[in-house]
């Protein structure tokens, strides 16, 4: 069986958008619960972790580390300092891996 690869792109955009927009327009209070707050806090962190862990070289990993680090002491915010991981990421594995 042969897989089309922008049927999981679509479905992977699709559900990453309704991840992202349900909370905001269902959610109009002030979250006040203070477990749901700290998950909340530490998801942006989570991420950038399973970015830096789940590359194919640990030396990518240790760069995205590296500029992450610097573009955080920087003043970035978060979504830049991810970003600046990814494409470190994507660069270093597409020199490293044959």
């Amino acid at each position: 069986m042969e897989h089309n690869i922008y049927i999981y792109i679509a479905v992977m955009a699709l559900v990453t958008y309704a991840i992202r927009v349900l909370p905001l327009t269902l959610i109009r209070k002030e979250i006040k619960n203070p477990f749901i707050r700290s998950f909340l806090y530490y998801v942006p962190y989570t991420t950038l972790a399973v970015i830096l862990q789940e590359t194919q070289t640990p030396a990518a990993g240790a760069l995205a580390l590296g500029v992450g680090i610097a573009t955080a002491w920087r003043g970035m915010s978060l979504f830049h300092v991810a970003c600046c991981c990814c494409a470190v990421v994507f660069i270093a594995e597409f020199i490293m891996v044959p």
